[in-house]
């Protein structure tokens, strides 16, 4: 704080109170904690240097002046991309590779010293939101993914710990309560706290005709997408302090459904109602829980769950004509993720689809 600053409490003890100047003391100091620096010429110096988040904040607006139209930012289709086993692979697997910010994202302390648990974060949306947590000042970031997801998910360690943040990943299989609960239990015990529990985690069968769709496919489907979300906050849920968030991933297909992965949309339906659901109880916790619902996405689950015909136009029927990357979700976690930008949202669900409407 500067002299000029440090004598300004002297000069107001000596003057009468006044109720006015009461109340724009009371802004100035919001504005100084919320990193105003009209009053600290010193801290705006300082903001303009190279790396800082004021300079990122020129970047974007310059970024935003010169701006191609947003349908021409990314590849569309048509994409010679092959049809992949589950789980589908991102890096080793994948001929048009997703976005995931590496080159593009630039955090500001959003999440500074904040612990992450993202589940299925090794690739896709997962990994493009682990990299913006870590960019954001995150303390560490853990991610849960299948023992088969090794590959990607040391990609993702990569990208994170290049952010001077710890990383930490837990390989298990989330349709059991027992997994669920193992997760939980590792972050805790290894940590001792959680501040943003990201839940993204799912499974898409093949696309197929309704009566193609077993019990067994059916059951696992609700099992890894919904169920492993009741299982996972109610042992968490004892642990979360109050300022703790939950975000979770739906998808435009909660509103529009796809007969040929049905059973998948139904899993993301209930994700929206759970949502709502529990977010009343955990405000009265101090708990936060929104959702984030993607529209078409260039992720290794396309890849596995599509055939060669239907990858090749994927995201053609959007309003952008393309799908998103993974890079163009991040934003959204992040702002549902840190109490500056949403601490009076709670139980909503933020569309990131192209256009099409998820109300």
């Amino acid at each position: 704080m500067s002299q000029t600053a440090g004598r300004q409490p002297e000069a107001r003890a000596s003057a009468a109170p006044n109720p006015k100047m009461q109340g724009m003391q009371g802004m100035q100091s919001m504005q100084g904690m919320r990193g105003d620096t009209m009053q600290h010429p010193e801290k705006k110096a300082q903001s303009d240097m190279p790396g800082s988040s004021s300079s990122w904040s020129k970047d974007r607006i310059e970024r935003n002046q010169n701006a191609r139209d947003p349908r021409d930012l990314y590849p569309k289709p048509p994409f010679n991309e092959k049809p992949q086993q589950k789980p589908g692979l991102e890096n080793t697997e994948m001929l048009t590779q997703p976005d995931f910010g590496e080159s593009s994202y630039k955090g500001s302390g959003k999440l500074r010293d904040k612990v992450c648990l993202i589940t299925g974060g090794d690739s896709g949306i997962g990994r493009a939101v682990a990299l913006a947590f870590a960019r954001e000042g995150a303390r560490a970031v853990i991610i849960q993914h299948l023992k088969e997801e090794d590959p990607d998910c040391k990609e993702t360690k990569r990208v994170v710990e290049a952010e001077n943040c710890k990383f930490d990943s837990f390989a298990t299989d989330l349709s059991t309560d027992e997994n669920c609960k193992a997760m939980v239990d590792h972050v805790f015990s290894k940590f001792g706290v959680l501040d943003v529990l990201v839940l993204n985690a799912a499974t898409q069968g093949k696309a197929t005709e309704f009566d193609k769709m077993d019990a067994k496919r059916v059951c696992h489907t609700f099992a890894v997408n919904i169920e492993s979300m009741f299982h996972t906050v109610r042992h968490a849920k004892p642990h979360l302090k109050p300022g703790s968030c939950i975000i979770t991933t739906s998808s435009i297909q909660s509103y529009q459904p796809s007969k040929t992965i049905v059973d998948y949309a139904c899993t993301k339906a209930a994700i929206v109602a759970f949502t709502k659901g529990i977010s009343g109880e955990l405000i009265q916790n101090g708990i936060r829980i929104n959702s984030v619902a993607p529209g078409p996405v260039w992720t290794p689950l396309i890849a596995q769950s599509f055939d060669k015909d239907h990858i090749k136009e994927f995201g053609k029927k959007n309003p952008y004509g393309r799908p998103a990357q993974p890079a163009e979700l991040a934003p959204a976690f992040v702002f549902l993720a840190n109490n500056c930008d949403s601490s009076f949202i709670t139980g909503e669900v933020i569309g990131v689809t192209g256009g099409d409407f998820v109300s």
